[in-house]
């Protein structure tokens, strides 16, 4: 995988949209439909960078998001989402670790 900036169980911020959440899958690319990026990727974010996988915190919905629209959260307050322990099992007070998974 190309080099990614933020890692799976870390606690972002989306820069646009004032949200925070935790990454739960990272693609090295773009890896949706063309359809689905030009109805959602307002802003054209570049397709040859990492996209996240972001469980949205206070939410039920997750969300797809461009790197470059994603800085790390300095606010180390848990995530409330209800998918969280389908992926992960423990938070260390920094981040998640990825359900059975000892790291």
């Amino acid at each position: 995988m190309t080099n990614t900036k933020f890692y799976l169980g870390q606690i972002v911020h989306h820069q646009r949209f004032d949200y925070r959440g935790v990454i739960f899958g990272v693609d090295a690319v773009f890896s949706q439909s063309d359809t689905w990026y030009n109805a959602m990727a307002v802003s054209k974010p570049p397709k040859d960078q990492p996209w996240y996988h972001v469980l949205v915190d206070q939410a039920t919905h997750t969300t797809y998001v461009a790197e470059r629209n994603l800085e790390a959260c300095e606010e180390k307050n848990q995530i409330t989402h209800p998918a969280l322990g389908d992926y992960f099992d423990r938070y260390n007070g920094e981040r998640y670790f990825i359900k059975g998974k000892r790291n």
